[in-house]
This record gives structure tokens, sequence and C-alpha cells, in this order.
């Protein structure tokens, strides 16, 4: 990865993308990126941002990567200048005690804060961690101070903790469930633009937003888009991490290369044509077996619109909606390379059918 890809890169994955408002930082680091690679870039009324390559074809092709984090919402200020929280997505209580975080208020101004957390030696009957006993403390004796910080009810915060490389080529950080997909794509559209290729049909890279509480832009982007493929990108787990069952999951570990997901949503003609290219094109892949739903945007995509051909790219994460999620630079460069040769496989109108009448 040159310095340029990797400077965007820890932007991106620093700047703040909670759920339902993606478009405080995120969104507008990843539309600035993309702008010089891209015919038209544009935003919907919700925030998904959608940069576009030859906006006049009929024919569309999606690459979607959700843009949004898990937060919480500041829901209750005690009289001692508590703040209490209720979830915003997936955010995990039992990592909350002790971590930094920022609150965004609506007046603008960005107010640190911390999760407190009763001392271990004064716990004599143990609290149970869980959402009502959660509190953010953020330096103020009363509600009074509380207000005049600016902080309200209806506020997000997000846990303060900054992208990092580990041992070289592990990439870490929060919220890189999914925005390591946000990145790829975005390179994909850089490959394209630098090696001069021509699409036979129009290409729409959405970096969506409200997956993490039920593919909700998604939703909104296939029926305002109405594409005929898409190619959605979502890591899944390391299953080499400690106290996951392999047997269950699947057996997935950095170095794997791409993974490619086995479920009622994936377009089996579709995810073949990308196993042939992943083969084509040396990249090590493996299969993921989900028998219902893939519990990604390739769900929202594929039942709309009369149903259009999807496919799901993954490759293996480690600590899923922790502030130390962790990728290896290796895969992310095979997924980069995968679905880039996809799309100069894909032909106008093609027929992806698995099973011809």
């Amino acid at each position: 990865m040159n310095e340029h890809n990797l400077v965007f890169l820890e932007r991106y994955i620093n700047a703040s993308s909670p759920v339902t408002f993606e478009t405080l930082h995120g969104q507008k680091v990843w539309a600035d990126y993309v702008k010089p690679y891209a015919d038209k870039v544009y935003d919907d009324n919700y925030g998904n941002v959608i940069a576009v390559v030859n906006p006049e074809c009929n024919y569309k092709v999606v690459l979607d990567a959700h843009a949004d984090e898990i937060s919480w919402y500041i829901n209750h200020i005690d009289k001692n200048g508590n703040l209490f929280i209720k979830r915003n997505g997936g955010s995990d209580v039992q990592i909350a005690p002790s971590k930094k975080v920022l609150i965004f208020t609506r007046t603008g101004k960005i107010i640190n804060g911390v999760f407190g957390w009763t001392a271990i030696h004064l716990r004599k009957d143990e609290i149970k961690l869980e959402e009502k006993n959660l509190w953010i403390d953020v330096g103020a004796n009363n509600k009074k101070e509380v207000e005049a910080l600016g902080i309200a009810i209806g506020d997000v915060a997000i846990f303060d903790e900054k992208f990092t490389i580990l041992n070289g080529n592990k990439y870490m950080g929060k919220s890189l469930d999914d925005k390591i997909g946000g990145y790829i794509n975005a390179q994909v559209l850089r490959k394209l633009f630098e090696n001069k290729d021509v699409l036979p049909f129009g290409l729409y890279v959405v970096n969506s937003v409200q997956e993490e509480i039920g593919l909700r832009g998604a939703e909104l982007a296939v029926q305002s888009i109405k594409p005929n493929v898409c190619i959605a990108f979502d890591p899944y787990h390391d299953t080499s991490t400690p106290h996951i069952n392999a047997k269950e999951e699947g057996d997935f570990k950095f170095g794997d290369g791409v993974i490619f997901t086995c479920a009622p949503a994936v377009h089996r003609g579709f995810r073949d044509l990308m196993i042939e290219v992943a083969k084509e094109n040396k990249i090590k892949y493996k299969l993921n077996i989900k028998p219902r739903g893939s519990g990604t945007n390739t769900d929202s995509y594929t039942y709309s619109n009369g149903g259009v051909v999807s496919s799901l790219v993954s490759i293996p994460l480690k600590y899923m909606h922790t502030t130390v999620e962790m990728v290896q630079a290796s895969d992310v460069e095979n997924a980069i390379e995968l679905i880039y040769k996809t799309l100069l496989k894909i032909q106008y109108n093609q027929d992806f059918r698995y099973l011809k009448l």
C-alpha cells in the first residue's frame, strides 16, 4: 500500500460515523477521497454516499460497504451529572467500563468523557454488566454543568480510539467493520480510473448507512438506484480467535484470502463467477455457510428490484464490535484485486443464471 492510500485509510477509520450520524465526519472523508475517481458523487436524504461511473448507462452494478459504526445515545442525565445511555447498534457493554468516549452534541461541540465503573474492592455484590448499569462521566459535578457543556438527551457517544498498525501488516482500530469495505471499494474505483478501464455499465459505489441497526441504508439505496448486480462487502470473523468455535462458525483466519458466502441471498451463478476470477488470479478463498440470512446488506439488495443478482465478499476480522478490530493487509489487497477483476468480467446485461429452463 502506498503512503497516500494509507493516509486515507487512517483518516477514514478515525473519522466518526455513528449510526444515523454517519455524515458527522466519516462520509465526508470518504466522499472527498473518491471524487477524483468518479463522474459523480452525491448523497441521499439519510446520508448514503454514492460515487458513480458512467451514470448514463441503464445497466447498473453496485459495490456496497457500510459506513456506520456502533455508538451510544445519551438517554438520561442524573442530578450528579452522570450520563446514562442506550446502545445504538451492536455496542458491547462488556468492553465499555473505563473506555474513553467522544460525545457529539447538536451544538457542534465534541466533548470528552469516560465510561466510569465501581472499584473492584467496593463491589461486594457484583454489579451486572448491562446497559442500564453503564454511565458516562464528563467531569461535571451536576446536571447543570453537563447542560452548560452543550450535552443533551439524544446526543451520541463513540469510543475514542485511533487507527494503529501492528507488526507491520495488521490494521487495527474501531469500525473496521465495515469501513475497511469502504476503503476497499474506494481503491477499486481508484484502480479503474488510473488504469483507464472502460466499463460497459454504470458503476454505483455505495457507502451506505444504518447497517448496524438492520441494513436500512442499503434498503434505501437499492430502491433509488435500482441496480441489476451487486457486490456487497462485509468482514467475517477470524475463527482462530480464542472462544470462537470454528466447527460452528467456519474455519477462517488471517492470510486465508477472501471469503465467499453460501446463503439464499447470494446468487450461485454470480458467486461461481467470482470464484472463477479468484482462481484465475491466484487469490485464495474459502466458503462460509449461512443457510438463512447473511446478516449483511447483501440481503437488502437481493430481495429488491425483482431480485438483484448479488454476491458477498468478506475477509477475516478479529474482535468485531470492539475498539481493536483487526484485519491483515494482504487480505485487504486480495479483496481489492478480486472485486476489481470481477468488474472487468461483467458484461452488459449478462445472464448469471445457474439453471436455464
